[in-house]
């Protein structure tokens, strides 16, 4: 049985500190063995009314954006950072490798968010998490990063009228993304592509071209 209120606990045990293939200057906690930790958690988390563990895999929009951002250290240098819908973190703590002045992860999901604090304690960086739905809040942030979000209709329709409007107030928001149907490519510019290994078992493929957009700003 999961015990909720140790999800630190449940991350030290499944989990082993590696680095994801794009960013190989962090280490986070990620999933040994996936059908092992979606089949251990999917029945356990679904009663207690919680998503599946996607915080355990460094996922390829998230890996793509986390190198833009150490690639390109002027984008986030000396800013307040919202990572949004974070999964571990892996955006904003590329983002404080690169010299953010401060870092916000957002997540749904409380082993997320311990997963957001596990890992910025393991690559020695300090992060903020917000544990909550953030959408249609604006607390000025400088720049706001989303990997992987645009993968259902109805919620990228909500989310991207979301971070549009970020953009139009001035933020720049930044999206890492490797194909997902809902994308909203006629309202962002491409800033970068690359190719990002991926877990098999979750892609159906071992590699998937990941871009880095940015979205309009008026």
């Amino acid at each position: 049985m999961i015990n909720q209120a140790v999800p630190a606990d449940f991350i030290a045990d499944h989990t082993a500190l590696m680095a994801p293939p794009l960013v190989p200057e962090l280490q986070l906690h990620l999933a040994t063995e996936t059908v092992e930790i979606w089949q251990h958690t999917e029945e356990a988390l679904g009663e207690m009314g919680l998503p599946p563990p996607f915080w355990a895999f460094a996922w390829a929009g998230g890996q793509a954006l986390a190198r833009y951002v150490i690639d390109n250290p002027d984008i986030v240098a000396g800013q307040r950072v919202l990572d949004f819908a974070a999964g571990g973190a892996i955006a904003g703590l590329g983002a404080a490798k690169a010299g953010a002045r401060a870092i916000i992860a957002s997540e749904l999901d409380a082993f997320a968010i311990a997963a957001c604090q596990a890992n910025a304690q393991a690559n020695g960086c300090e992060i903020d998490t917000v544990l909550g739905d953030i959408v249609g809040t604006d607390e000025g942030w400088d720049v706001v990063l989303a990997g992987d979000v645009f993968y259902e209709d109805e919620p990228a329709r909500h989310i991207g009228g979301w971070l549009e409007s970020l953009a139009r107030r001035g933020a720049r928001v930044l999206i890492g993304d490797p194909g997902r149907s809902f994308l909203p490519r006629g309202k962002l510019d491409r800033l970068a592509e690359y190719s990002v290994p991926v877990t098999r078992d979750l892609e159906d493929r071992e590699i998937r071209q990941a871009k880095v957009w940015q979205f309009k700003r008026a």
